[in-house]
């Protein structure tokens, strides 16, 4: 590859080169983690997932540190809070009234951060790329509630940077 990019500094003018090689971030499989099991019937699957995995969270940032974990807008006590208020939303309340605690696109980033992280432990593998943020948008609750949550924020009128933001902007509204 390198010894293409040097041909092309040869060439005269702009050039487009197809490369046999293809790289995609589409092939990722999800993570295989498993959640520990539900004990709170009384609650949202969503809510109940995020206290499921908590310890796990505290044993990857006590292994790992916490790079991409809680911390920017919310504590890792404040997650479940956090997905509460986007239920409420999902469920027909005023996002200015759900009780979010905080920037709602920094929430969700942290929301994330805190799955993708307790999924550190949780994997018995070192995960692919983009296979953490599949996993998370594809086979946790968590995960779809928000993808859920920014399609019901943009029908509602919401800002748009408020809901395109709850989610990479690649995953489908």
């Amino acid at each position: 590859m390198l010894s293409s990019l040097f041909d092309l500094l040869q060439a005269d003018g702009p050039v487009l080169a197809d490369f046999p090689e293809q790289i995609s971030d589409t092939a990722a499989e999800p993570l295989m983690c498993a959640i520990p099991p539900r004990h709170d019937e009384g609650v949202h699957p969503a809510v109940a997932e995020a206290r499921a995995i908590g310890n796990a969270y505290e044993r990857a940032v006590a292994e790992y540190g916490n790079r991409i974990g809680v911390s920017r807008e919310i504590e890792a006590t404040q997650v479940a809070d956090a997905i509460t208020a986007f239920v409420k939303i999902v469920e027909g309340a005023d996002w200015k009234e759900a009780g979010i605690p905080g920037n709602p696109m920094r929430v969700a980033q942290d929301v994330r951060g805190y799955y993708q992280t307790a999924a550190l432990v949780l994997a018995d593998h070192s995960p692919g790329a983009w296979a953490g943020e599949n996993w998370f948008y594809q086979q946790t609750e968590t995960g779809r509630l928000m993808l859920k949550l920014r399609s019901v924020l943009k029908a509602a009128g919401a800002p748009q940077p408020l809901w395109f933001y709850l989610s990479p902007g690649d995953r489908p509204v």
